[in-house]
C-alpha cells in the first residue's frame, strides 16, 4: 500500500483529476488548499523585479491511498498533468503505508481502497 501526496498548482487541479479517471482503478483522492512557501533563491534562481511576494502561494494538495501496483502509473498520471515547465510545477511524494481501514466496512488493506 502507497500514500500519494502531491503539491500541485490550482489552476492545474482539472487536469490532474481527469488523468486519473484515466487510470484504469481509481482508489478515489483527497485534496485540499494549501499555502506555502517557495524553496528558496539556490544558485539557479533567477530573480525578476515582479517575482518576488512576500505572501504565500496557493496551492493544492492530493492526498491519495492506493495499491502498489498502480502507484507508479499514479504518480506519472499527476506528474504529466501538473507540469507547465514553469517554478512552483509542486511535487510529489510516495511512502508506504502499514495498513488501512475502511470505517464503515471494516475492509482492510487493498480492499479498503
Amino acid at each position: 500500500m502507497k500514500q500519494i501526496i502531491a503539491i500541485i498548482q490550482p489552476h492545474r487541479v482539472e487536469k490532474v483529476e481527469d488523468a486519473l479517471h484515466q487510470l484504469s482503478h481509481l482508489p478515489g483522492f483527497t485534496l485540499f488548499p494549501a499555502r506555502g512557501h517557495a524553496r528558496g533563491h539556490g544558485e539557479q534562481h533567477v530573480f525578476t523585479g515582479d517575482e518576488w511576494n512576500p505572501d504565500m502561494h496557493d496551492r493544492m494538495v492530493l492526498l491519495m491511498l492506493c495499491p502498489d501496483d498502480i502507484a507508479q502509473a499514479a504518480v506519472e498520471a499527476i506528474r504529466v498533468a501538473a507540469y507547465t515547465g514553469n517554478p512552483g510545477d509542486g511535487l510529489i511524494a510516495v511512502s508506504d503505508v502499514e495498513g488501512i481501514v475502511r470505517i464503515r466496512t471494516n475492509e482492510r488493506g487493498d480492499a479498503a481502497t
